[in-house]
């Protein structure tokens, strides 16, 4: 074939935009990230489709979404509330007819199961924010149990579908690595939040942020902990999930769940933060808290250590009196917690959208170079 030499001007006029459809869901963190993360990439030229799979999202989100792209509502299943592989069985077919439908070339789906039989002639990246067996082995310490392996397997068959593998952490890179084989290629890019260090003025509260009906975010720790604790402990986050798990907070303020500026309102106010979790893939949470200005005190487990080692106060994750006994360390001296609070505003500025965005970036331009478009296979 000739090479074509193109006009000066013509061959200065920026790209075409890079369409990716994404897959997410409107009940945990993987809104705020894709949000994040999307926003970000539209300054890497990337357009963004968004596939909502399980409950539909809140006015406040979709308005949210439809200003940083555009928000399909599939009506689709997540995995976590299927009771069978069958249930799954359906989604590759809808992703793939959503991406020609939209002229997509690349797909990245924040559920590695999603992928498992899509077949959509663009790359299909793979992102692992949590799973079930992940989940299980570091919040139970057991093996699966038979009527949830198919889980496994699915994921599993996904991941081996993607042409690219990502994780928010080593430590949650060697956690999938552990239960689903040591041959899979997996890349890790950071979570990220977009807002500046905050440096407000701050009240003598305790805050804490999540899915408390989830077991492995461990919000009974913190509660039986707050009795003990000299400041207020605040709790803000869903104690009642979709399929009927709950907890009872008793001497905490529960606020139930809060619009996203309104979580990030009341950590520029608490003085401390605390993470009781079991079990994150990375935690945006403690980041947001560190962004805004918090001292943290978090569960010692891997993906903490990793992250926020130096720059935090850890406690064994089941011990009630030890985390007690973190955040009256903090109460009781102003200058060791303004000190720590500046530290982990520090070390959250390693994670920053742009940043983000750019890795996620060279990975799909990387898939899609190693990509052969259907039409062209021989």
């Amino acid at each position: 074939m000739d090479r074509v030499n193109f006009p000066r001007a013509q061959a200065s006029r920026r790209a075409p935009p890079l369409r990716l459809l994404m897959t997410l869901d409107a009940v945990g963190g993987v809104w705020r990230y894709a949000m994040d993360l999307a926003s970000a990439l539209s300054n890497q030229n990337v357009e963004t489709v968004f596939a909502v799979l399980g409950p539909s999202p809140s006015a406040h989100q979709a308005g949210e979404a439809s200003r940083i792209g555009e928000l399909v509502t599939t009506g689709l299943p997540l995995d976590w509330m299927c009771e069978s592989e069958t249930e799954l069985a359906r989604i590759g077919d809808a992703l793939g007819t959503l991406a020609r439908r939209h002229a997509i070339d690349v797909v990245q789906v924040n559920v590695p199961s999603q992928a498992q039989g899509i077949a959509v002639g663009v790359p299909v990246i793979a992102v692992s924010h949590s799973c079930v067996a992940t989940w299980w082995d570091r919040v139970r310490g057991d093996p699966l149990p038979p009527e949830w392996r198919w889980q496994r397997s699915c994921t599993r068959a996904g991941l081996e579908n993607a042409d690219g593998i990502v994780c928010p952490s080593l430590s949650h890179a060697e956690a999938v690595s552990a239960c689903y084989g040591p041959g899979l290629a997996v890349s890790v890019v950071h979570n990220a939040v977009g807002f500046p260090c905050r440096r407000n003025l701050k009240s003598d509260v305790v805050f804490a942020a999540g899915r408390w009906w989830d077991e492995g975010k461990n919000g009974e720790v913190l509660d039986r902990a707050a009795s003990r604790c000299c400041w207020p402990v605040v709790m803000a986050g869903a104690v009642r999930g979709p399929q009927g798990q709950s907890v009872a907070l008793s001497n905490v303020r529960a606020t139930g769940e809060l619009a996203a500026p309104d979580t990030r309102a009341a950590m520029a106010e608490a003085g401390i933060f605390v993470a009781p979790s079991r079990y994150e893939p990375f935690g945006l949470a403690p980041l947001e808290a560190a962004r805004s200005g918090c001292a943290l005190v978090l569960s010692d487990i891997p993906v903490f250590r990793e992250l926020w080692d130096g720059a935090a106060l850890f406690f064994p994750p089941d011990d009630p009196a030890a985390l007690a006994d973190a955040v009256n360390a903090l109460v009781d001296d102003a200058e060791l917690r303004t000190g720590m609070a500046a530290v982990a505003c520090l070390r959250s500025l390693m994670f920053t959208p742009d940043r983000q965005a750019l890795a996620m970036r060279s990975i799909y331009d990387r898939a899609m170079a190693r990509t052969v478009p259907v039409s062209e296979e021989a």
